[in-house]
């Protein structure tokens, strides 16, 4: 696959930012007092690790500390990964279960990063802002654009600002993204439906937000890309109010009534070769 060229600004800058994660968090450590269940998360041996300064864990045992949201101080833990586990995933090498909201939820916001002091909290937001800006610049990156929206989302409990740099880069490379993305999104949209698992946050915000943003800022670009007249229908219904929505002559089939109830599912089946159980 092509990606962005290793020298572009966007590419240097995330450069920068994952050597300023590594600078700010130099030294952290997990608390000595941090206790895990040997039975359900792993060896004493391992726990051990987390309390040593600076030192590579296996991408197993990264990836499970990650992905562990009972930690009696996560951030403590958080800062700990932090540096290792921005590389990895900028190199797709964390494969979460349930897609990068899964990340955002339980190794950022659980950390309560946002409220750390503010050379630390900074060096998370930069990084978090180069990558998505990298990605959004790239033809082939790493994480599908939509999927790391869901990540940022997560981790900063916001849309706004990942929304605004997505509508500021006026490209056929973030049109093309964008595309994609509505594409993923609109059988959820039009149901109410946040297109990721949000866990903590306010699902219902969130979702209000996408969609009026998708359904403002996306048919133009749409267009440009080819998008078929039914997707721009559905990104169309997307932002109308439900009531409106569900008494338009042109509704999908397979949605009706609040709340987004399926009908016309061979239809669906036969579209889709699946049910529509995404969250990504």
């Amino acid at each position: 696959m092509t990606h962005v060229d290793d020298t572009t600004p966007a590419r240097r800058r995330l450069d920068r930012a994952l050597d300023g994660l590594a600078v700010t968090f130099r030294g952290a450590t997990a608390r000595a007092d941090e206790a895990k269940c040997d039975c359900h998360w792993g060896t004493p041996e391992e726990l051990a690790q987390l309390k040593v300064p600076d030192t590579e864990l296996t991408p197993d045992l990264l990836w499970r500390t990650a992905d562990t949201p009972f930690w009696a101080d996560h951030g403590a833990v958080l800062r700990r990964i932090l540096p290792q586990l921005a590389r990895a995933l900028v190199d797709g090498a964390v494969e979460p279960t349930f897609g990068l909201a899964e990340v955002g939820e339980y190794a950022f916001a659980r950390g309560k990063w946002r409220q750390w002091p503010a050379r630390q909290s900074t060096a998370v937001y930069e990084f978090l802002d180069a990558w998505w800006t990298l990605s959004l610049t790239d033809p082939a990156p790493v994480a599908p654009v939509h999927q790391l929206l869901s990540l940022c989302a997560q981790a900063s409990g916001i849309l706004t600002p990942w929304l605004a740099a997505w509508e500021a880069l006026d490209d056929d490379v973030a049109d093309r993204h964008l595309a994609e993305a509505a594409a993923h999104w609109e059988w959820d949209l039009l149901g109410d439906e946040l297109p990721w698992d949000a866990w903590d946050h306010d699902a219902d915000a969130l979702r209000a937000e996408l969609g009026a943003w998708l359904a403002r800022h996306a048919p133009a670009r749409l267009r440009r890309q080819g998008a078929s007249e039914d997707l721009l229908n559905r990104v169309r219904l997307i932002g109308l109010p439900a009531p409106a929505r569900w008494d338009d002559p042109r509704i999908p089939e397979r949605h009706y009534g609040a709340g987004g109830v399926v009908s016309g599912w061979c239809q669906h089946v036969e579209q889709q070769s699946g049910p529509p159980t995404r969250r990504e």
